[in-house]
């Protein structure tokens, strides 16, 4: 049986939903703000799961209290990186401490080549799985 049968990459909020309109998007980021959230943008072409560390783009908007100001810098990252997962970031801080409390992917390459599973046989039938993605098998720059 296959979990996720659109074969597209699931991480963050509202992965196994159709992509999220910029009206969607606005109205999550809203309330986020009303939340006392912090917005931030990433991108990155290597989507692995233990890829916690995308590229951070611009800074975080701790003192943005309006969408569109995280809107419009969506924008400028989507037209410096059309071909990139993009995702937005919500960081709560109202315990002292920068945690992210929302999370979720805002734009995606036409095609998303996937993951492999990997099998690997030790000693004495130890056998050990890794995942592999297959973007990642060409440089940084020819990976969409």
């Amino acid at each position: 049986m296959m979990s996720n049968p659109t074969g597209r990459l699931t991480q963050g909020q509202f992965s196994f939903l159709p992509d999220l309109s910029d009206a969607e998007i606005s109205l999550q980021i809203e309330y986020g703000l009303r939340k006392g959230y912090a917005w931030s943008i990433e991108y990155t072409d290597d989507p692995h799961p233990r890829n916690t560390y995308w590229e951070m783009y611009g800074m975080p908007m701790f003192d943005l209290r309006d969408a569109a100001g995280v809107m419009l810098e969506l924008h400028a990252c989507r037209q410096a990186f059309p071909r990139h997962y993009i995702r937005l970031m919500a960081f709560d801080s109202t315990r002292g401490v920068e945690s992210i409390a929302m999370s979720f992917i805002v734009n995606r390459p036409e095609q998303e080549p996937g993951f492999q599973l990997v099998r690997q046989e030790g000693a004495r039938r130890d056998i050990r799985y890794t995942v592999a993605g297959y973007a990642a098998q060409r440089p940084e720059s020819q990976r969409y």
